[in-house]
């Protein structure tokens, strides 16, 4: 059997997974993926052919998995959050274009703009965007127009990879853009490590996000709209079935 899973495994801890994406990863006879993530479903893979690299290296990955498909293995591919947002659906059906043989089918998770706003309250009830901060694959001029669009419609916006060793800045930055059209009292919170050990969750304000050393690579930020506020401690955006 030619196939391969790509499976979204959700923020971390099992209990956030979904029962297909468990299924996927105990039909298969290889799992694949980047070393933490593999890591986090290693209760799932005894007796299983697993197979890692090291950050940046996906289509590296890819190739482990076609490989081992090719050879009539069934492969689950893990990926953090869902597999088809920032995740490896997309470059996986590129690698495996010129074999159609192969079966690919993409297993959902829950994304961390999904699991990272359930802690925080329920600042996403009306429209928002997603924005990734991370320039590797994307020119930051881009992603400097993406940020002040989404702010100047008033989305509430969240944004992934706000920071590295290497983009110190980048969170700064994005606000510093946001700021054109959002006040800098706007509701924000920030959640570090979305279901997993040391899991951390903080609301504050867009101006409190700059010079912030708690914002990492492991962390996912909320930009609140202009309707946005905090209620009992908790961030919420109001959708406007009725005025309170």
């Amino acid at each position: 059997m030619k196939k391969i899973y790509v499976v979204g495994i959700g923020p971390g801890g099992q209990e956030f997974m979904t029962p297909q994406a468990k299924k996927a990863i105990e039909e298969s006879d290889t799992v694949v993926g980047y070393t933490v993530y593999v890591d986090l479903v290693k209760d799932l893979t005894p007796g299983k052919e697993v197979l890692s690299t090291a950050m940046k290296q996906e289509v590296d990955r890819c190739k482990l998995c076609l490989e081992a498909a090719l050879s009539d293995k069934t492969v689950a591919f893990v990926c953090s959050g869902d597999a088809g947002v920032y995740g490896m659906a997309g470059i996986m059906m590129q690698v495996a274009e010129e074999h159609p043989e192969v079966e690919i089918e993409i297993v959902p998770g829950i994304t961390a703009a999904c699991s990272g706003a359930a802690v925080l309250g329920a600042p996403l009830i009306h429209d928002f965007a997603i924005i990734s901060l991370s320039d590797l694959l994307t020119p930051w001029e881009k992603i400097e127009k993406r940020l002040a669009l989404a702010a100047d419609a008033d989305f509430c916006i969240v944004l992934y990879n706000p920071k590295s060793k290497k983009r110190r800045e980048y969170i700064d930055k994005a606000v510093d853009i946001m700021s054109r059209f959002k006040s800098l009292d706007t509701p924000c919170g920030y959640v570090k490590n979305i279901g997993r050990y040391g899991e951390e969750a903080v609301i504050c304000t867009m101006k409190e996000l700059k010079e912030n050393d708690n914002i990492d690579m492991f962390t996912t930020v909320f930009i609140g709209n202009s309707g946005t506020a905090v209620i009992n401690g908790k961030l919420v955006t109001p959708r406007g079935y009725r005025n309170v």
